[in-house]
C-alpha cells in the first residue's frame, strides 16, 4: 500500500479509504453481513488501507435516523483490537442541526456507537449553503474547536456537494484539516471541480475524494466505444483501474474512497494501488484517457453555458442545474444514480417539475435554447 500525508495535518494515509456506506448485507440496507464485512476490512487492513470513512445514516433506512455502519465499525475495531491501526473518519448530519446542543449530541452519540474516545477526521456531512448558514448561526465552528480541545476530535474537516463558489467560501471560512469532494475524471468542471480540489490543496487542506466511479457507472456501464479506446492503450487496464489511477496521479489527492461490497472489489482495488504513485501516468495514457472523456462528454444534449441569464426563475427552479444533471444523465445512459443526486441536491422548489411555462427564461436565454420543452424532457427524465 502507498501512503501519502493528510494535508497540514502530516498524517500518513493510505491512498486506498474505505467507504462504509455499502457493505455487504442480508438482503436489507439496514441489516449488514458481520461475517462478510468482517472479512472485508480484515483483507483491506491486513493489506494497508487504514482509513476508514463512515456517517450517521450509512446503512440506515432515511438520511434523518442513524444507521448500522457506525455501530458495525464499532463492534469490529473493538472485537479486533484494530482502532490504533486506523484512522476513522465520521460525519455529523448537517441536517438535523435545529440547535446548538444537537452537534455536542450527535457528536457524542457518535463516540458512543463507534466505541472510541476520539474520532480522527470528523466532518460536517454534506454542507449545501442553507445548512451551512444555519450552523454558522448557531456556532458550529466554535463547536468544532471546543471539541479539537476537549480531544474527542483530532481533526476537523467537511464533505459537499455544492458549486465551486459556495466550497471556495467554506474552505475560507475555517482553518479546516481536511475536506471530501465528489471528483472523477469527467468531474472536472461539476461541483467543485479542479478549481475546488486545487483551491483546497494550495491552502495545505487534505483532500479526500468520493465517487471516484461515479457511482459505479464508469466501472460497470462503460460504453463500447469507450472499450475501444481503452484497448488501444498499450498498457492495458481494466476501467476502474483507469479511473482511479487518474484520481492518485495527483499530488493533490490524499485518500480516494471506494465503497467496497465485496471481496472482488477489495482485492481489486488494493491491487490498483499498489501502482498509484503521483505523476506515473504517460503522456499517451493521458491522451487515451481525454479521448474517453470527449465519447462521454459528446453525449451531452443540452448545450447550457451555466451563464444564469435565466435566473431567478419565477417558479424558484435551478435551470442551469436541472440540465446539468439531465446531460449527465444523457452522458452515462444511466439514470438511477444520477437521478438520487437530483433530489437530493436541489430543493423541492428548485425542481423541473414546478415549470409554469411563463417562457421569461427562453426571452432571456443566451444560447436561445427551448428551455420549457428541454424542463419537460428532465421532469419525464427523472420523475414527479
Amino acid at each position: 500500500m502507498l501512503y501519502r500525508e493528510m494535508g497540514i495535518t502530516g498524517e500518513q494515509v493510505s491512498i486506498l479509504g474505505f467507504g462504509c456506506m455499502r457493505l455487504p448485507t442480508l438482503g436489507k440496507y439496514d441489516q449488514i453481513d458481520h461475517e462478510k464485512a468482517n472479512s472485508l476490512l480484515n483483507y483491506a487492513l491486513d493489506h494497508g488501507v487504514n482509513y476508514l470513512d463512515t456517517a450517521y445514516p450509512y446503512h440506515g433506512l432515511s438520511n434523518r435516523e442513524g444507521g448500522e455502519s457506525e455501530v458495525f465499525l464499532g463492534q469490529y475495531l473493538k472485537a479486533s483490537d484494530r482502532r490504533d491501526q486506523v484512522h476513522l473518519a465520521t460525519k455529523l448530519p448537517t441536517w438535523l442541526i435545529e440547535k446548538p446542543e444537537d452537534m455536542m449530541n450527535f457528536l457524542n452519540q457518535q463516540l458512543h456507537r463507534l466505541q472510541t474516545d476520539q474520532i480522527d477526521f470528523y466532518l460536517l456531512h454534506s454542507l449545501k449553503e442553507k445548512q451551512w448558514l444555519n450552523l454558522e448561526v448557531l456556532g458550529v465552528l466554535e463547536f468544532l474547536d471546543s471539541a479539537v480541545a476537549d480531544g474527542s476530535i483530532k481533526y476537523t474537516g467537511f464533505s459537499s456537494h455544492d458549486e465551486t463558489e459556495f466550497f471556495r467560501d467554506v474552505i475560507d471560512a475555517y482553518d479546516w484539516d481536511i475536506c471530501q469532494m465528489q471528483y472523477n475524471y469527467l468531474d472536472e468542471n461539476i461541483q467543485a471541480g479542479r478549481e475546488g480540489l486545487e483551491y483546497a490543496a494550495k491552502k495545505g487542506i487534505g483532500v479526500v475524494i468520493m465517487e471516484p466511479l461515479k457511482g459505479g457507472v464508469l466501472a460497470n456501464q462503460v460504453p463500447q466505444e469507450v472499450h475501444k479506446i481503452w484497448n488501444r492503450a498499450t498498457i492495458h487496464r481494466k476501467p476502474v483501474e483507469w479511473a482511479l489511477r487518474y484520481l492518485w496521479d495527483s499530488p493533490n489527492i490524499s485518500v480516494v474512497l471506494s465503497g467496497m461490497s465485496d471481496m472482488v472489489q477489495v482485492e481489486e482495488n488494493v491491487k490498483i494501488a499498489e501502482n498509484g504513485l503521483v505523476n506515473s501516468l504517460t503522456l499517451e495514457e493521458k491522451e487515451i484517457m481525454e479521448e474517453v472523456k470527449q465519447v462521454y462528454l459528446n453525449k451531452i444534449n443540452v448545450n447550457c453555458s451555466a451563464c444564469g441569464y435565466c435566473m431567478p426563475c419565477p417558479s424558484g427552479i435551478n435551470i442551469p442545474q436541472c440540465f446539468s444533471y439531465l446531460n449527465q444523465a444523457n452522458m452515462l445512459n444511466e439514470i438511477s444514480n444520477v437521478q438520487s443526486q437530483y433530489y437530493f441536491m436541489l430543493k423541492d422548489t428548485e425542481l423541473a417539475s414546478n415549470c409554469l411555462e411563463c417562457g421569461l427564461c427562453e426571452e432571456l436565454c443566451s444560447q436561445k435554447l427551448p428551455v420549457r420543452k428541454l424542463l419537460k424532457e428532465v421532469k419525464n427524465t427523472f420523475g414527479r
